[in-house]
């Protein structure tokens, strides 16, 4: 038996594998771009499925597609939904900018599923009733980004705020030596530190949470150019109803299907917003690398869970993988973003022609900053440790514990006893009972670096 079939489009036959469930127009594009090697991203494919069970069920409603071949349609698109087939969508992400090798990799799926016991689907005719590539994948990225956001993205940034603020209270009573430049600086409690990165998070997940409502807007009903050329004028509100049931997201026809065909600002706003987490992610990654840099000629203010051998020729040896790991993603999703950026640009007169580029990214980005951010929490903060002999003797030499002094004698004076207890590598509150009238009880409540934590001025 052969390994090919004939398959036949508007351009004549072609050559596909005898087991492909794709036709033609899937296998020209195969063909046409031996890019990256790297297919479009399932959860992309998936959305692609859900706009066509959700377009079958709406023309059918309307009368314009036979209850028979809705019916094959919608249970070959949850078949894709499922993730039964995510080997029959070989195509490139550097394709056509439109994506429209991918809509038709999915419309000849599902045509060829749905084409049984007599029933002849066509991939165009019937599959894409009513669409056009040009509206269905911004729908798409739209649609798999918000599902992203909402199932995978959300609660990995809610669990890494609850497993840091769960820390920070195990830390509550540590008081460590701040530092601003990497330099001493005034006292901080462990757990204000791990308040800041939980803050971080937390208007993270606002930003993201923001974002969803515009994610909502779709193009689905502007067809080819935003007209709505050969939809039924219905369509787009039907279609909006029906994957808001089906995903339970809040989702709505755009005011302008033009904007949302010529542009992709959701998008680009969504790449914005994974970009400053990513920023958030570096900078708690470096953070823990600081805390745990040593053992014993670095800061050793921590110790983060020892997972690997670290060196192939240093025995013992013990690296912080887990925040490497995620400084490492925090880069990529941060170069995904200027992609995205000027892909965002690429909206040429009715339609955005890097639409493919902005959909792998997007989501590329999600599931490292999904992944990362539950690796943190799990693997790096909530298993580290405080090694508080480290904490405890720079505290009590740290000479810039006088600027608690500054309203009782003044900056210079503070500052002339700082630059001596530095010199001589005493503690400060021993140069500062030589050179003031203050006793050391005086001294030792104006010193005390827990409650230089609680701001304000001292009395």
């Amino acid at each position: 038996m052969s390994d090919t079939r004939i398959e036949r489009d508007s351009m004549g036959e072609l050559d596909v594998p005898a087991s492909a469930l794709y036709g033609a127009q899937t296998q020209r594009a195969v063909n046409n771009f031996p890019v990256s090697g790297q297919a479009m991203p399932s959860a992309f494919i998936h959305a692609v499925a859900r706009i066509k069970w959700a377009a079958a069920q709406s023309n059918a409603e309307l009368g314009l597609l036979d209850s028979q071949r809705a019916e094959a349609i919608i249970a070959g698109a949850q078949a894709i939904i499922e993730g039964t087939h995510d080997d029959q969508f070989p195509i490139d992400v550097f394709q056509t900018g439109s994506g429209t090798s991918s809509n038709m990799n999915v419309n000849e799926v599902i045509a060829h599923l749905a084409s049984k016991d007599g029933l002849e689907v066509s991939p165009n005719d019937h599959v894409n009733m009513g669409q056009s590539s040009n509206d269905v994948i911004p729908t798409a990225i739209h649609l798999s980004a918000a599902l992203a956001v909402k199932e995978s993205l959300l609660p990995a940034l809610e669990h890494l705020r609850v497993t840091i603020d769960t820390k920070a209270d195990e830390v509550s009573a540590v008081v460590k030596t701040g530092r601003t430049h990497l330099m001493d600086a005034m006292p901080v409690r462990m757990s204000q530190e791990l308040g800041g990165w939980s803050s971080q998070v937390a208007q993270a997940m606002e930003r993201f949470t923001s974002g969803q409502e515009r994610l909502g807007r779709l193009a689905q009903g502007g067809t080819a150019v935003g007209t709505g050329i050969n939809a039924h004028p219905e369509f787009a509100e039907r279609m909006a109803k029906a994957l808001s049931e089906q995903t339970g997201l809040r989702l709505v026809p755009n005011d302008s299907f033009f904007a949302s065909l010529a542009s992709q600002d959701a998008a680009v706003e969504l790449s914005g917003h994974l970009r400053t987490y990513a920023c958030t992610v570096m900078k708690i990654a470096n953070d823990l690398r600081w805390m745990n840099s040593g053992p014993l000629a670095g800061l050793g203010e921590i110790e983060l869970e020892a997972l690997q051998p670290g060196s192939s020729i240093m025995p013992g040896k013990v690296n912080p993988v887990i925040p490497e790991s995620a400084a490492q993603a925090a880069a990529q999703v941060i170069g995904l973003d200027s992609a995205v950026t000027v892909a965002g640009q690429s909206g040429n007169f009715q339609l955005n022609v890097m639409l493919p580029l902005i959909a792998n990214n997007l989501l590329t980005s999600i599931t490292l900053m999904t992944n990362t951010s539950r690796l943190l929490a799990d693997c790096a903060i909530a298993s580290f440790t405080v090694r508080e002999d480290n904490i405890r003797e720079p505290l009590a030499r740290n000479p810039i514990l006088v600027t608690a002094l500054n309203s009782v004698i003044g900056y210079n004076a503070a500052a002339a006893i700082a630059k001596q207890a530095y010199q001589a590598g005493r503690p400060i509150i021993e140069v500062a009972e030589e050179q003031t009238d203050l006793s050391r009880e005086e001294l030792e409540r104006l010193l005390d670096p827990a409650r230089l934590t609680e701001g304000g001025i001292p009395e």
